[in-house]
C-alpha cells in the first residue's frame, strides 16, 4: 500500500507548500502535458529528473520514494506489456527500438505519477477544497472530491492492517498460481469493503446532523490569496511550456536506444 503515500498530505513549511493550490495545480498540469508531449526516452528522463529539485525543495523525498517503490509492480507491468506487444507486432523479434519504447512508457508513468504526487503531498485537502470553491466548482462536488482524497490513505492503512491480521492467521498471499492469489485476496477485500461502507454511513450521519446543504452561501476561515511567488511560478510554468512546444515541433530530439546484448 505504499503507492498511496503519494496522495497523503505532508505538512511542511517549504516554498512549495506555501504556493497557492491553484498555482500548484496549474504547474502539475503543465508537467503532465510536457510528459505526454514527448515520447523520446531522453526527453522523458530529463522531465523526470527536472522534478527532483521540486521534490527536494518541498522535502517530500521520503514519501515520493515510498510511493514509487510501491508502484514497481505497475511500472513493471507497463514495461513488459509494451515489450510483449512490440515483440508480437514485430514477428516475434526483439529490437532496440521496442526495448527503448517500453522503457520510455515506464519512465513516462513515473514522471506522471511524480507530478501529481508533488501536488497532493504539498496541498492539504482544506486548501484544495477552497481552491475548487474559488474556481466556482459546486461545493457538493468539491466536498466529495476532497473527502475521497482524505480517505484514500485511511483505506490504505486499513487494508495493510487487514493484510497483517490475515497473515498472522496463516493466510499466504504470494503462493499458488494467479487464480489462487486472486482468491487469497477475498478475505482482505470483504472486510475492507464492509469497513468502507460503515465509514461512509457514519460520515453521512455526521453530515446530516450538521445540516449539510441547508445553506448555500458558505464562508471560510481562511481566504486564498495569490502572491508574488505564485505569479512567478505561473510565469515560469508558461515559459517552460512555450519552450517545450517550440522544441517539440521545430527541433529534432535525439533519442538514446538501448543496445541489445
Amino acid at each position: 500500500m505504499k503507492v498511496f503515500e503519494g496522495l497523503k498530505f505532508k505538512r511542511v513549511d517549504s516554498p512549495i507548500h506555501r504556493l497557492d493550490p491553484r498555482v500548484k495545480f496549474v504547474v502539475s498540469c503543465v508537467i503532465f502535458l510536457l510528459v505526454l508531449l514527448f515520447t523520446e526516452l531522453t526527453a522523458l528522463v530529463f522531465l523526470l529528473f527536472a522534478q527532483i529539485p521540486l521534490i527536494l525543495l518541498a522535502r517530500i523525498q521520503r514519501e515520493w520514494t515510498r510511493s514509487i517503490r510501491g508502484s514497481l509492480v505497475l511500472i513493471s507491468l507497463i514495461f513488459f506489456t509494451n515489450l510483449i506487444v512490440g515483440i508480437f507486432s514485430n514477428n516475434y523479434q526483439l529490437t532496440s527500438e521496442i526495448l527503448t519504447f517500453s522503457l520510455s512508457m515506464a519512465t513516462r508513468f513515473i514522471a506522471l505519477m511524480s507530478s501529481f504526487s508533488i501536488f497532493f503531498l504539498t496541498t492539504s485537502p482544506d486548501d484544495l477544497s477552497m481552491a475548487l470553491q474559488e474556481s466556482h466548482v459546486p461545493y457538493e462536488f468539491s466536498f466529495a472530491f476532497t473527502t475521497a482524497i482524505r480517505f484514500v490513505p485511511v483505506l490504505a492503512n486499513e487494508a495493510q492492517t487487514i493484510i497483517d491480521a490475515q497473515r498472522s492467521r496463516g493466510l499466504e498471499l504470494e503462493r499458488g498460481n494467479i487464480l489462487k492469489r486472486v482468491k487469497n485476496y477475498v478475505p482482505i477485500l470483504i472486510p475492507l469493503i464492509v469497513g468502507a461502507i460503515r465509514r461512509s454511513l457514519e460520515l453521512a450521519e455526521a453530515m446530516e446532523s450538521r445540516a449539510f446543504g441547508a445553506k448555500k452561501a458558505r464562508t471560510n476561515l481562511y481566504v486564498l490569496k495569490i502572491g508574488l511567488s505564485d505569479y512567478t511560478a505561473l510565469l515560469i510554468a508558461v515559459i517552460v511550456l512555450a519552450i517545450a512546444l517550440y522544441i517539440r515541433y521545430t527541433v529534432r530530439i535525439p533519442n538514446i536506444f538501448i543496445p541489445l546484448p
